[in-house]
Order: C-alpha cells, then structure tokens, then sequence
C-alpha cells in the first residue's frame, strides 16, 4: 500500500473551493431521470450527457473529481478522448462506482446490505489500469418503526470495511458512504441518533480492518429531518447537528468529508453545507459530493437536444460555482436568482 500516494489523491479529492461530482448513477437509474425529460435512454444518449457535463467550460475550478460508472468509465468524449484521461487532463481525479447496490438482508424486514465484494479486487486492478484512482462503495441505512437494527448498522459497517481496505490495497482511494435515509418520518433527533450510531460503528470497524484513515474520504448524510416528518429543522440546526454528530465521530485524521445530498432539493444542500463551513474551523475539509443537487436543472435544460447544450453547461456550472463558495461559507440563498 503506497500510503503517501493515497493521502496525496484523497486531498486532491477534497481540494479548497472544490468538490466531487456524482455521475455515476445506474443504467436503470439514469433512465427513469431520462424518462422524465422524454429522452431514451441508450448508450449514446447517456455518454453525449456525461460528455456534456464533463466538457462545461470552467467545471474544472470548482470540480476535484467526478464518479464514473462502469460504462461510462470505458466511454469517450466526442473527440475520442477517453473519459478519464480527458478528467484527468483538466486536474479532476476519476474516480468508479463499484458497489452491486443494496439488497435485502435476509432475516431482518425492511433493511439491506450492500453487495459486490465478490471480484472486487480484480475489478479494482481493471478499474486501476482504466485510470481510476478512487472508488465509492455505498452503504444504505433505513429509519424507520424498529429499524435500523444494530445487525444491519454493523453488517454494513463491515462491507464498508472490507471495500476500504481493498481499494488501498489496489492504491484506490475508497470513498466510505454510509447514508442514513431522509425517506421517512423521523425527526432530526432520530436522524442524529442514528447516524451517530453508524458513524461510530463504521469508524471502529475501518480500525480493525486496518484502514488507512489518511487515505479515504467519508461520504455521509446530513443530519436532518425525514421528508415526511411534520416538524421540518431550520437550515441552521441541520448544519449545527450534522458539524456536531461529526465531530463527536468522525477522527480528525479523515482529511475531508463530502457529503451526499440524499434527495434535497439543489438550493437546500448547497446551503446547509455553506452554513456548515461558516461555523469555524474545523478539523476536516467539508465538501460535497452531489449527483442530482448539481445535475438537476442542467439535466433538464438539455433534455436531449444538441442545440441545448450550451445553456444546459452553463446551469451546472453555476451549480458548481454556488457549491464551490459553500466550501468557505460564503453562499447566500439571494445567489440562486443570478442568471447562469
């Protein structure tokens, strides 16, 4: 394990001013998202809307690194350059969705496991030789009436583990994502509670496993309140909760942590984590790590058409530019009325 290696990517990945863009959803994914802007979802089509995002003039300032999935990690821009060896030449790390996705944990209703560490380490020597050098293994965590079972929370725990500690072993840096779910009810008290729970029991089981904490990059949820719960928390007692849960868990080894967005809207995930960053200084970068709450609404102004490209660039890139100010506190809401 060539550790300095791994220490260098992983702060490249959490770099000032910059984050990491989610591009790796599913092929089943991508297409209920192409669904809605009328788009069929084929090989071409989804490669001309990543190479779309990826070619946004001046993305690089405010993009460290961006998730690949499978194919498209062996996809090419229109030029043929290949994906990754296009990212890379812009300073942007790539980096491979490499979870088979949360599956049903047999004997415990309502909850899952994630799956795929069967031939992880030949793909991660695959994905090595593709230009990878980080990785991101997804952990999915459920609230709900009697659960997240303390089982569930330390079978995740241990997948996550065993993911990390291969991926430094084939000199990935492994992005850990243990994602409490805002799907339900709960309030943000359970919410805390739970992510509590399953930072602590992540952290204690990347020890045994030897993990270099130097060398990873944490993904996790916000603290906050289900979708469905009555009593919705200010934008400011979802940042002091989340910094709070953090710092009661996570080492300050950890040299960044980059958030999901978990289903909030674009405006909300860009301002809890501006809030977040303007409460002072604290031992770890926090960025974010966002999929829909950067492609939303350039997903939409493309909708499929060449002519559209333009504008639909420069959606994201406002998305990034607003993001990239969250790293130092210095978003304003006021901001979102500004023209692309």
């Amino acid at each position: 394990m060539n550790t300095p290696e791994l220490e260098r990517i992983a702060r490249a990945m959490v770099a000032p001013g910059k984050g990491i863009l989610a591009a790796d959803e599913s092929t089943g994914t991508i297409k209920k998202r192409f669904d809605k802007i009328k788009v069929q979802s084929t090989e071409e089509s989804r490669r001309a809307y990543r190479d779309m995002l990826f070619t946004a003039p001046g993305a690089a300032d405010f993009v460290s690194g961006v998730i690949l999935y499978d194919e498209t990690l062996r996809q090419k821009c229109a030029d043929g350059t290949p994906f990754p060896a296009y990212l890379t030449s812009l300073g942007i790390v790539p980096g491979i969705k490499v979870d088979a996705g949360a599956k049903p944990l047999a004997g415990f209703p309502g909850e899952t496991v994630t799956e795929g560490l069967d031939g992880l380490r030949e793909r991660l020597q695959e994905y090595h030789g593709l230009g990878a050098r980080f990785a991101k293994w997804r952990a999915v965590i459920d609230v709900g009436d009697g659960i997240p079972s303390r089982f569930a929370i330390k079978a995740n725990a241990h997948a996550l583990a065993r993911y990390a500690a291969l991926c430094q072993e084939a000199g990935i840096v492994p992005i850990v994502e243990p994602e409490v779910l805002m799907d339900g009810d709960h309030t943000i008290e359970r919410c805390e509670q739970v992510t509590s729970t399953t930072l602590q029991t992540v952290f204690d089981v990347l020890y045994a496993h030897r993990v270099h904490l130097e060398g990873i990059v944490l993904k996790p949820n916000m603290v906050i309140a289900g979708k469905k719960c009555a009593a919705q928390a200010s934008p400011g007692q979802v940042a002091e909760a989340t910094v709070r849960c953090l710092k009661r868990h996570v080492p300050a080894a950890v040299p960044g942590i980059a958030f999901l967005s978990g289903g909030q809207s674009e405006a909300q995930a860009t301002e809890h984590l501006s809030l977040m960053n303007a409460l002072g200084s604290l031992p770890w970068e926090l960025t974010f790590s966002y999929g829909r709450a950067l492609q939303a609404t350039a997903l939409e102004t493309w909708a499929g058409k060449d002519a559209n490209v333009a504008a639909a660039q420069r959606q994201f890139h406002k998305r990034a530019r607003l993001n990239g100010l969250a790293r130092t506190g210095d978003y304003k809401p006021a901001m979102e009325k500004e023209a692309a």
